[in-house]
C-alpha cells in the first residue's frame, strides 16, 4: 500500500471552519504524529481519514484509492484502516479473545481463520495467556492492548491512534509509547498518531506536524528538525517549556524590558528592533559571578536529579533547570532570593510579536519615528 495524500481538505461545523484547505502527505510505513492543542482539528482530521465524516471540499487518497472527494465516499469498513480511541472502547461483556475477534466475525471470516488471526494479534500486543479474561479483570494498559489488538487483527495498512494513552498513568504511558513504536516498526504498518503531548510525539514519530488552534499546519518534519529549527515561536513553544526574553535595540545596544539591563549573550541573527531570545530551561547556565545577565532566584525547587529555578531578570521571569549533582559538586546550587549570573548554552531568535504576542505601541512608534529621521 502507498501512503496517504490529503489535498485541500475543508471541514466546517455551522459557521466554524475547523480545517481550511489542509494539505498533507504521509509516506507508506511511516509513523506520523499530529501534534496540537485541544480543539485544533486533529480528531476531526482522523475521523475524515477513517470515513466517519465527509469533507466539505478537498480529497483524501489512501494508497492509490480515492476514498473521499467530490461525489466519492468510501465507507469506513472498506478503507483498510484500524483505529484505537482514547477511551479503549472494549466491550465489557466480552472476553479478550472475543473483543479482538469481533471485527473478523462481523466481516464473516471463517472460524478457523478467525481463531488463528485473533491469537496472532493477541500475541503481538503481549496478552498471550489472558485470552479468557474479561475487561474488568484487566489493568488500563492491558485494556488498551486489547483495543490495539482488535485494530490490528484485520491486518490494516493504516492504523489511526487518537490520543490512546491519555487515560493511562505516567509510567504506563511511557511503557506503551515505546511498545507502539516497536510494534509499528516490526509490522511495517503506516501509523497516524494524534496527541497534544510533545514527549509522545518526539519519541514516536518518524515525522510530525504541529497544528495551531485554527487547524493550520505550522511545520512538518522530523522531530529533531522541529525541535532544533522551529519555523516560528509557536512551534518552539509547543515542543517544550520555552522562555522568551524580549530585547529592544537602542543606540547603546540591546536592552531588556526594564530598559536598563543590557543583553549579555549570543547576539541576534535576524533583522529587527524588537526581538525575543528563546531558550529552554536546560539551555541556561547559572553561576555566582562573572559574565552573564544579573538575576535573582525567586524559587528553587529540588526535584531529585534536576533542580528547577524561577529567576527574575531585567523585568521578566524565566525558568532554568540544572543537574542537581553536578551543580552541587561545583557549589552552584542556589536558594530562594539569592543573586545569580545567567549565561546560555543556546539561544534562538524570534520576532517579539511572534514570541510574546505584544509589542509596546509607544516603542514601535518611537522606533518608526527614529528610523524616519535617519
Amino acid at each position: 500500500m502507498g501512503g496517504i495524500r490529503i489535498e485541500g481538505l475543508v471541514k466546517s461545523y455551522g459557521a466554524r471552519k475547523v480545517l481550511d484547505g489542509l494539505d498533507l502527505t504521509v509516506e507508506a510505513g511511516e509513523c506520523f504524529t499530529l501534534l496540537g492543542p485541544s480543539a485544533c482539528g486533529k480528531t476531526v482530521l482522523m475521523r475524515l481519514l477513517a470515513g466517519f465524516e465527509t469533507p466539505d471540499a478537498g480529497r483524501i487518497v489512501i494508497g492509490d484509492t480515492l476514498v473521499a472527494g467530490t461525489g466519492v465516499h468510501v465507507p469506513p469498513d472498506r478503507r483498510g484502516i484500524g483505529m484505537v480511541f482514547q477511551d479503549y472502547a472494549v466491550w465489557p461483556h466480552m472476553s479478550v479473545r472475543d473483543n479482538v475477534a469481533y471485527p473478523l466475525k462481523i466481516a464473516g471470516i471463517a472460524a478457523d481463520v478467525r481463531a488463528g488471526r485473533t491469537q496472532t494479534a493477541i500475541g503481538q500486543v503481549g496478552l498471550a495467556g489472558l485470552e479468557q479474561r474479561m475487561p474488568s479483570q484487566l489493568s488500563g494498559g492491558q485494556q488498551q492492548r486489547v483495543a490495539l489488538a482488535r485494530a490490528l487483527v484485520s491486518k490494516p495498512a493504516l492504523l489511526l491512534l487518537d490520543e490512546p494513552l491519555n487515560n493511562l498513568d505516567a509510567n504506563l504511558r511511557e511503557e506503551m509509547r515505546f511498545e507502539i513504536r516497536e510494534l509499528q516498526q516490526r509490522l511495517g504498518i503506516t501509523v497516524i498518531y494524534v496527541t497534544h503531548d510533545q514527549e509522545i510525539a518526539l519519541a514516536l514519530s518518524d515525522r510530525l506536524a504541529v497544528m495551531d488552534e485554527k487547524g493550520c499546519l505550522r511545520q512538518v518534519g522530523a522531530p529533531d528538525a522541529l525541535f532544533d529549527r522551529p519555523a516560528d515561536a509557536y512551534v518552539y513553544r509547543f515542543l517544550g517549556v520555552a522562555n522568551f526574553i524580549p530585547v529592544r535595540k537602542s543606540a547603546a545596544g540591546w536592552r531588556l524590558p526594564d530598559g536598563v539591563t543590557e543583553w549579555v549573550g549570543p547576539l541576534p541573527d535576524r533583522e529587527g528592533g524588537h526581538l525575543a531570545a528563546g531558550f529552554r530551561p536546560n539551555d541556561v547556565a547559572l553561576s555566582r559571578s562573572g559574565a552573564g545577565l544579573p538575576g535573582i532566584v525567586r524559587r528553587a525547587s529540588f526535584l531529585g536529579a534536576q533542580t528547577d529555578y524561577l529567576i527574575e531578570v531585567g523585568g521578566v521571569t524565566l525558568r532554568a533547570a540544572t543537574d542537581s549533582r553536578r551543580a552541587g559538586a561545583g557549589g552552584q546550587l542556589f536558594r530562594d532570593n539569592e543573586p545569580c549570573r545567567i549565561g546560555f548554552h543556546a539561544v534562538q531568535w524570534f520576532d517579539e510579536l511572534d514570541a510574546t504576542g505584544t509589542v509596546n505601541a509607544e516603542d514601535v512608534s518611537a522606533t518608526t519615528s527614529g528610523a524616519g529621521h535617519e
